[in-house]
C-alpha cells in the first residue's frame, strides 16, 4: 500500500478539517492524534482502491474493510482503535454536515465480523458424521444431531430446543425461534430425514421417560444441553482424525461456507442462518475466495 495520499476530497477536505478538530478543539496528544491520523489515512486509501466516494460509504463497505484488515493479519486491538478513529470521525462529519449518515451508526462489536469463521473441508464433514456408532441409542441421536446441524446451519442453543412437533418431515422443514424472537423456516434433505428418523424409531424410546416434546434427549429423559452436545461433537471429531479445533459453531460455518461454494446466492444464505443483516452473512464470501485464493497458490504452477 502507498504511503502517498490519493488526490480524492476524503484527503482533500474531510480528513484535514476532522484533524484539524481533534488538534484544536480536543486539544489531542501529538501521539494520539498521530495513530488516528494513520488509521484514517489507510481507510481513506482503501477507499481510493475501491473507487468508493466518502459520501457513499454505508455499512457494508465498513464491514468490508475491517474484513480485509483482519485477513491481513492486523491485530485485533488495532482493528478496535481504527473503529474508533472512524466513529469519531463521521459522528464529527455528520454533526457538521459534511455528511448527511453516519454509516458506523449502531454497528455490532467487530469481534462479530473481523474474525474469519473457521470451518472444516467436505470430506472432514462426512467423517465427522459417520463416527457416531449407528447399533447404539447414543450413536443414532448423535449422528441425528450431526446430521441436523449440518443440513440446516441451526445454532446449537437452536438445535437442543428443537421440539417434534417442529418438525414438517414429509416436506423436510422445521421451524425454529431464532435470535430476537424471530421465527424462520429451514429446509433438510433427505440424509438429515433418515437419520431423524432412524433415531427417533429405534433411539429416542429409550431416553424418552417424561414424555418429554424435545427431539434430542439427554440419558436422564431430557433435553441436551449445549455444553454435553459440545463434548460429543468433540469426541466424534477425534474419531473422525480431525485435528481443527471443532465446535457446532464450526459446523453452522461450515454449512454457509460449502452451500456458497457451490453456488447458492447469499439472500437465501442469510434467510436459513437467520441474519438480520447480511453484512454478517457477507463474511462468508470472503471465505470462500479465502480458500480459492489458498487453493490457488497450492497447485497452481505459476502462483
Amino acid at each position: 500500500m502507498t504511503t502517498e495520499s490519493p488526490k480524492t476530497p476524503f484527503f482533500i477536505t474531510y480528513l484535514p478539517i476532522y484533524l484539524d478538530y481533534l488538534t484544536v478543539e480536543k486539544g489531542l496528544a501529538r501521539n494520539s492524534l498521530s495513530s488516528y491520523a494513520t488509521d484514517l489515512r489507510q481507510f481513506g486509501r482503501y477507499l481510493a482502491d475501491k473507487g468508493i466516494d466518502i459520501e457513499s460509504v454505508d455499512r457494508l463497505a465498513i464491514v468490508r474493510y475491517f474484513q480485509s484488515l483482519r485477513s491481513a493479519g492486523i491485530a485485533a486491538r488495532s482493528v478496535a482503535r481504527a473503529l474508533a478513529a472512524m466513529r469519531g470521525m463521521f459522528r464529527f462529519l455528520v454533526a457538521e454536515r459534511h455528511l448527511k449518515k453516519d454509516p458506523t451508526e449502531n454497528l455490532e462489536n467487530p469481534k462479530v465480523w473481523t474474525t474469519l469463521p473457521k470451518s472444516i473441508l467436505p470430506e472432514e464433514v462426512e467423517a465427522l458424521l459417520r463416527a457416531p456408532d449407528p447399533s447404539t441409542a447414543e450413536g443414532l441421536r448423535d449422528r441425528a444431531m450431526l446430521e441436523l446441524l449440518y443440513a440446516t446451519g441451526l445454532r446449537v442453543s437452536e438445535l437442543i430446543r428443537v421440539r417434534i412437533d417442529d418438525l414438517v418431515m414429509d416436506a423436510g422443514f422445521l421451524r425454529t425461534i431464532g435470535k430476537g424472537s424471530k421465527e424462520r423456516i429451514v429446509p433438510f434433505g433427505d440424509t438429515a430425514r433418515d437419520a431423524i428418523v432412524r433415531y427417533m424409531e429405534t433411539g429416542r424410546p429409550e431416553y424418552d421417560r417424561f414424555g418429554d416434546p424435545h427431539l434430542f434427549l439427554s440419558r436422564r429423559g431430557r433435553p441436551m444441553s449445549r455444553q454435553s452436545f459440545w463434548m460429543k461433537i468433540v469426541k466424534h471429531a477425534r474419531t473422525a482424525g480431525i485435528r481443527a479445533r471443532i465446535s457446532p459453531h464450526v459446523l453452522r460455518h461450515s454449512f454457509a461456507t460449502h452451500l456458497l461454494e457451490n453456488g447458492a446466492d447469499l439472500r437465501s444464505v442469510q434467510m436459513m442462518l437467520g441474519h438480520s443483516d447480511i453484512s454478517t452473512t457477507q463474511i462468508y464470501t470472503h471465505v470462500s475466495r479465502a480458500r480459492l485464493q489458498k487453493l490457488y497458490e497450492q497447485y497452481h504452477p505459476r502462483a
